[in-house]
């Protein structure tokens, strides 16, 4: 019975002891082994450890990605028109020994403060690089500056044990003091566009106006042309047969054109002519045969065939002078 008595007090320290030495590392963690401060082991993978009890103490990580997010950090592209950038970052723990050798015991406040320092330069430095505008930080280029970002706060955090993921930029705003004067500006830049585009468009349109009306003048002249040489050539035929007619029977030629003649002049209702009977024009009405006759000489004084008076027509008279009326 005594010896039960110092049996159960061993067995328990012992198992006390035991269990103290025994240590599981979750899959979404990392363990440090310290031993006075001292790192003693590293455990990176998951699974069951053993340290000294009452000597060693197990400090763990988190394994999983973090994210942190900026406060908002005022930046000026090269074309000096200010922005507002809201950034966060995706990142985690690489090396947990040179994590805790440079942040310390409190590791996990430390890194946030160091890392939002590390992005507030990056982000200006590359947002604010050469040939970076507004635009091209508003644009899609945008991802290849978020790239150059997160490459060179990877290279700079790496002192700390920890990897920088990937960096994003949330929102791009201007500044309030900034907004009125960057909306006129804008303004005035489409209606400068705005008005160029009206000049060239009636630039544009007077090269088609005027190469319309030269197109125009062209056509005209060459159918006025045309039709000079078509109405030639019709006189010409005209002519050819006229001459034709004409050189087969000149005496029915005369008489044609005596007839043509007489319908000209006899038109309206004014077809009353004073003139000589014996003009050439009343040939054939003097000719009672239908044919050209030759005026006769006459001498004034008493007509052996008859008398002319006016209003009558006659052949020979010795008047010198006869009237013709036709309606």
């Amino acid at each position: 019975m005594s010896k039960l008595k110092f049996i159960v007090p061993i067995v328990a320290v012992a198992l006390v002891g035991l269990l103290s030495a025994v240590y599981i590392v979750d899959e979404r963690e990392k363990a440090l082994v310290l031993r006075f401060g001292q790192i003693k082991q590293v455990r990176e993978e998951p699974g069951l450890g053993f340290k000294l009890p009452l000597l060693d103490e197990v400090v763990r990580y988190e394994d999983r990605i973090m994210t942190l997010e900026t406060p908002m950090i005022e930046v000026t592209p090269a074309d000096d028109r200010r922005l507002e950038v809201d950034a966060f970052v995706l990142y985690r723990i690489s090396d947990i020994r040179q994590f805790r050798q440079a942040l310390g015991v409190d590791g996990g406040r430390q890194a946030e403060i160091q890392l939002n320092g590390i992005l507030d330069g990056q982000i200006r430095a590359v947002l604010g690089s050469q040939g970076v505008t507004s635009d091209t930080i508003l644009s899609p280029e945008r991802s290849a500056l978020m790239d150059q970002i997160q490459v060179r706060s990877d290279q700079r955090a790496k002192a700390l044990g920890l990897t920088v993921v990937d960096v994003r930029l949330r929102q791009t705003n201007l500044p309030e003091q900034n907004f009125d004067a960057t909306l006129q500006r804008m303004i005035a830049e489409r209606d400068r566009e705005a008005t160029d585009e009206r000049a060239r468009g009636r630039e544009a349109a007077l090269r088609v106006t005027a190469l319309a009306d030269r197109t125009y003048t062209e056509i005209l002249s060459e159918a006025r042309r045309d039709a000079r040489i078509t109405e030639g050539e019709a006189d010409a035929e005209r002519n050819k047969i006229f001459a034709q007619a004409y050189s087969k029977d000149v005496e029915f030629f005369e008489f044609y054109r005596s007839l043509s003649a007489y319908e000209t002049a006899l038109q309206g209702e004014n077809s009353t002519m004073v003139m000589s009977p014996d003009g050439e024009f009343f040939n054939y009405f003097n000719s009672g045969e239908g044919s050209r006759s030759t005026s006769a000489t006459t001498t004034p004084g008493p007509t052996t065939q008859g008398t002319a008076t006016p209003g009558t027509t006659t052949q020979g008279t010795g008047t010198g002078i006869g009237t013709t009326t036709g309606n």
